[in-house]
């Protein structure tokens, strides 16, 4: 039997019969010695370990330990979906202490006591069920990333465009071949950044229940980050050249005041491959459209019937200077984003760097890239 499978009693037997061992003739001295030395060092790390669960036990006694519940599954069950873990309360609050704290055995406790086995590998903590559906939701929500293509591909992620290439011809029975087709490509790189956001918290709101904290902090958190990846996608399409380069897709650009021909205009630009075309300006630049109408006493829609998305990523029409973009007409689809590690958002929590003032500070993170990556679908709209 090998000594890790032998309880205390079995060990010290088999010690005391390897020192009647060593007066037989025949006994092989150097493995009797090997073993005896093997079972003594079993036989420490046993009591070691023993006087330190002692220690914890006494610890968690004098109330200087953690309580912890330990989570049971509903009687009759004998095993819960992932989901279903990640929905129940215990796991909630075992998350939020897992934010609190940087410790996350409650949770892996928890999934591998409940979940099947095929969810209980070595991978991240997965978030509860609400803040899953709440960060969808902030995606969906937000009239810019809800129009964006995303993806899911790890590491940088490159895209090829056309840059220019012959159209097709017609090619009648029994005469030369047509010349073969000359085709320039491009080709975008989209390198994942961080886009990051913290807040601060008292040492009182970290007293808080762990729905209620985890809604309080991801709320804010995702909705900043939101905003800033819908930002960051506006700033590639104001900084795209005019023309497509080899590594760059070109977005025309239509200059001019806020008219009742300046939007139709502008999405006359755009190729058929433009589909759910909208335009994208600040609040304030819409009240310049609307002077336009009223003041030329036209019952003409200045937008062409297309659907207006506000930002505050854009400057407003009367702060922009020459030359700058204020307005963004087309395909936002042509915008993609690419989260290598998902769309989530990851939190780290931080009770050192501001523990003098009684505060917490929390950083959310989400790994993403962002670039125009389909030609012909938007065009710039800048002041003349």
């Amino acid at each position: 039997m090998d000594i890790k499978e032998m309880t205390i009693e079995q060990l010290e037997e088999r010690r005391t019969a390897i020192v009647a061992e060593l007066d037989s003739p025949e006994a092989d001295l150097d493995a009797l010695e090997s073993e005896a030395r093997a079972i003594k060092e079993e036989l420490e790390t046993r009591k070691a370990d023993a006087a330190r669960k002692a220690a914890i036990r006494e610890d968690v006694a004098s109330g200087k330990g953690e309580v912890i519940q330990k989570f049971e599954a509903p009687k009759g069950d004998s095993e819960m979906t992932i989901e279903e873990v990640r929905a129940s309360k215990e796991y909630i609050d075992a998350y939020a202490n897992y934010i609190k704290t940087g410790r996350d055995e409650e949770c892996r406790s928890i999934i591998s006591e409940n979940a099947p086995a095929s969810v209980t590998g070595s991978g991240k903590v997965p978030v509860p069920t609400f803040i899953e559906e709440g960060i969808k939701t902030a995606w969906e929500n937000d009239a810019i990333m809800s129009r964006v293509r995303r993806t899911f591909v790890r590491g940088n992620l490159k895209v090829a465009f056309e840059r220019s290439a012959d159209p097709a011809v017609i090619h009648q029975e029994g005469t030369n071949a047509p010349d073969e087709e000359t085709l320039t490509l491009g080709m975008v790189e989209l390198i994942p950044e961080n886009i990051k956001k913290w807040i601060t918290i008292t040492d009182e709101a970290l007293t808080m229940g762990g729905e209620a904290f985890l809604r309080y902090v991801y709320d804010e958190i995702t909705y900043q980050i939101v905003r800033k990846a819908a930002a960051e996608g506006i700033a590639d399409i104001v900084a795209a050249p005019a023309a497509h380069g080899a590594a760059a897709i070109g977005v025309p650009v239509v200059s001019g005041a806020p008219s009742l021909t300046i939007v139709p205009t502008a999405a006359a630009n755009l190729t058929d491959e433009a589909s759910d075309v909208v335009v994208v300006m600040n609040r304030l630049t819409e009240v310049e459209f609307l002077s336009a109408q009223v003041g030329g006493s036209f019952n003409v829609d200045p937008f062409a019937g297309l659907p207006r998305v506000y930002t505050s990523a854009l400057k407003a029409y009367s702060a922009a200077t020459t030359g700058e973009t204020y307005a963004i007409v087309g395909d936002l689809y042509a915008l993609q984003y690419n989260f290598p590690e998902g769309d989530g958002i990851a939190l780290k929590y931080d009770d050192l760097s501001l523990a003098e003032r009684d505060l917490v500070k929390i950083v959310g993170r989400q790994y993403a890239a962002h670039g125009v990556t389909a030609p012909g679908r938007l065009v710039k709209v800048n002041k003349a």
